[in-house]
Parts: C-alpha cells; sequence; structure tokens
C-alpha cells in the first residue's frame, strides 16, 4: 500500500502545532497535523484557568530559560505578541491586559482552540486524530506509520510538548524521537510548579494552609515579587512558580516577607512601644503568619522588652527567610517542563535540526522555559511561526 503523500507531517496538535500547520497551509503547504488524544489542544483549554493567557505583551529573550539563551531571540523578533493579536482581531475576539503584559481571552480558551482550528480549516490542513505514532523512518523522506496508515513528508514537525500534566496526555514522546536520530537533549525538571518542604520543619507553617501575601522570592540572581501562598506542604503562588524554575535542589531561598518596609528602621522607632510583638507585626503580615512568627521566631513579648541587636535580627529575618525545599510537586502539578532538544543543535531561524535536514523541533519540547504569565504560549507561536515559514 502506498504512503499518503504531504509536504509536512506535524505530531502534536497543540498551541505550537496548530499555529506550524496554519502558517505552513497558507504558503500551499499540504499538511497533516496528527495527535494521540482525540481533543484538541488540552493545554491551551485548561490554561489559565479556561481564560487563556495566550501571551505576554512584555516577551523578550530575558523571560526565558535555557542551556542556549540567545537561542529565542530571532523567532521570538520575528513572531511578536501584536502578529498573534491580529489573529484575535480578524476574528473579533476580545481580550483585556491582567497584570504585568498578562493578556487573557474574554471569550475562554475554547474561543482560541476554535479560531486556530479554523485558520487551520480554511488553509486545507488535513487532520489525522486520535492517531499515535508507531515508528518513523527516514530516507528520501520521513515515513510514519501509524494505527490509521503510513505518511510520507518531506518535512516532519515535533510539536509534542513536555512532560508537564500527565493527566492531559503528556508523554515523552518528542525526546524519542530526538533519541532516535540523534539529537541531544539537556537535563529535565519540572518548571512553574509548587516547592515542598521537610514534613517535620513544615509543620508550624502547615496550619498557615491557604494564606498569601506579596513577596519577594530570591534564588541567586533571579528575584520574583508577586504573591506567595502557603499550603500544607509548601510553597506556591505565582512568585513561588517563577523561582521553582531556576531553583536548584539542596539550595535554600531567600524570601523577602515585607518588602516595601525598611524594618531596621521601623523597630527601632518601636523601641519604647508595648503592643506585643505578634499584634505589632499583623499591620504587615497575614494575621496568623504574624502570629507564628512571633512565637516561633522569637518570645512573643512587647516591643519595648527587645534588645536593638534582637530586632535587628528578626528585621533581617524577615527580609531575607532563608528556606530549603525539599523538593517540588512534581510534572503532574507543574506548568511546563524545563530542558529538553538542546537548542545547539538546530537553527535558531528555521528550528531545524542541522545534521538532520527535514527534521524540526518546536514549542515546549525544546529547551526553552518561559516565565509564568503567558512567555510559554508566546514561545509556541513564534517556533512554529519560524518553521512553519520554511517547512
Amino acid at each position: 500500500m502506498h504512503p499518503k503523500q504531504s509536504d509536512v507531517l506535524i505530531v502534536g496538535a497543540g498551541a505550537a502545532g496548530l499555529l506550524c500547520a496554519l502558517i505552513a497551509a497558507q504558503r500551499g503547504r499540504s499538511v497533516v497535523l496528527l495527535d494521540h488524544s482525540s481533543r484538541l489542544a488540552e493545554k491551551i483549554r485548561i490554561s489559565g484557568g479556561g481564560r487563556c493567557n495566550f501571551t505576554n505583551l512584555n516577551a523578550k529573550p530575558e523571560n526565558y530559560l535555557s542551556q542556549n539563551p540567545h537561542f529565542c531571540r530571532s523567532a521570538l523578533a520575528r513572531f511578536t505578541p501584536q502578529h498573534f493579536i491580529a489573529i484575535l482581531d480578524k476574528h473579533g475576539l476580545k481580550y483585556h491586559e491582567k497584570t504585568l503584559g498578562q493578556l487573557f481571552c474574554d471569550d475562554g480558551s475554547d474561543a482560541i482552540i476554535a479560531m486556530l482550528k479554523s485558520e487551520c480549516d480554511a488553509a486545507g490542513v488535513r487532520w489525522c486524530m486520535p492517531c499515535s505514532v508507531e515508528k518513523i523512518e527516514h530516507s528520501d523522506a520521513y515515513y510514519v506509520t501509524t494505527p490509521r496508515g503510513k505518511y510520507r513528508a518531506v518535512s516532519l514537525v515535533i510539536a509534542t510538548g513536555g512532560l508537564s500534566i500527565p493527566s492531559i496526555g503528556a508523554t515523552p514522546y518528542g525526546y524519542k524521537v530526538a533519541e532516535q536520530f540523534g539529537v541531544p537533549m539537556t537535563k529535565l525538571k519540572p518548571g512553574l510548579v509548587p516547592l515542598t518542604f521537610h514534613p517535620q520543619e513544615w509543620a508550624p507553617y502547615a496550619e498557615l494552609s491557604g494564606a498569601s501575601l506579596e513577596a519577594v522570592v530570591s534564588f541567586r540572581k533571579h528575584s520574583f515579587r508577586e504573591n506567595l501562598l502557603f499550603t500544607h506542604r509548601g510553597l506556591s503562588g505565582p512568585a513561588i512558580l517563577q523561582i521553582s524554575s531556576y531553583w536548584e535542589p539542596g539550595k535554600p531561598l531567600s524570601i523577602d516577607l515585607i518588602p516595601d518596609h525598611d524594618l531596621c528602621e521601623i523597630f527601632l522607632q518601636q523601641r519604647s512601644n508595648k503592643m506585643l510583638l505578634g499584634n505589632f507585626l499583623a499591620q504587615y503580615l497575614p494575621k496568623r503568619l504574624a502570629e507564628i512568627v512571633a512565637t516561633q521566631w522569637q518570645e512573643n513579648k512587647p516591643l519595648n522588652q527587645y534588645a536593638d541587636k534582637e530586632m535587628r535580627e528578626l528585621a533581617d529575618k524577615l527580609k531575607a527567610w532563608q528556606i530549603t525545599p525539599t523538593g517540588t510537586l512534581g510534572y503532574s502539578k507543574a506548568e511546563v517542563t524545563c530542558g529538553g532538544v538542546d537548542t545547539r543543535a538546530l537553527s535558531s531561524k528555521t528550528m531545524e535540526c542541522n545534521e538532520v535536514p527535514g527534521l524540526y523541533f518546536i514549542g515546549e519540547v525544546l529547551d526553552v522555559t518561559g516565565q509564568l504569565g503567558g512567555y510559554n504560549f508566546q514561545w509556541a507561536w513564534s517556533s512554529a511561526y519560524a518553521a512553519g515559514q520554511v517547512v
């Protein structure tokens, strides 16, 4: 039986796969889009709690983490947030900016998926889902064997995502393809993920579960000022998800719990105050946290009974609380996968493998990880466009 012919075969119908299919098909390429799931773009569907934080107006190379930090520069410059917004405008979809440049779709993530699907349909993309890949062979072209028959294409694009959120179908398939063709990988780890602590060490804070505050969380030269959330097992919230991508096991984080105030100055001004420490701190911290700081870090006595040295030490600790996570909640709770296909083996202009002509990797499967807030979708769009222009 003859294989079904197409110019381009894309494995993975998520954000990157959909946009790449659309761009290639608009150039007149015949495109087959194949996915093992029966539902389209599950990661778009659940993103931003179903509201879809589809890009970030501030997307720059500095918002991405990679062993090869300059790789993302070219693609991000050629397909910007404005280019994606233009597709929404064409479909009359409204959106709003929340904070820090994050754009959300007013009509939710289903509207974004429907928009991309209708664009693909209009451009003549052929769908093949649910359909798994059994085997890939390469000679004069790529031959892909599936339960629905064999496909032949000159260009093969891998857009299979990472390991995060296996419950919606994440698999290591893209990494296996890289391995098959001798394309190197960097080390993988969960990114944008809550952090856990040793149960005994965490016991005093576990009762704070649900309490949140704005804080500055730092690791080495990276720091993020956003909300911090206490959980039964550790810390979450945007500030923690952000730093988790940079954090290294066994190393402490530094947390400024009261970022807007010079505590040393404030404490010294309160030398004669007879208020209990816990009550005083409750002006700056959630009440339950203030009580824990006052009773666990100090003894809860009136401010005027503390020596200046004790006050300075407490101020220093509140401004730079050193705490060492034992781990993360893993891929099941991670929004992204850090690491992936080593971008040094690819062209930054086209996403094509330097040593394997016609093989492309785009989106999260690559070692390019965005910060929280729409940056990972922007990388999906930008890398997909780079490949879609040339396949």
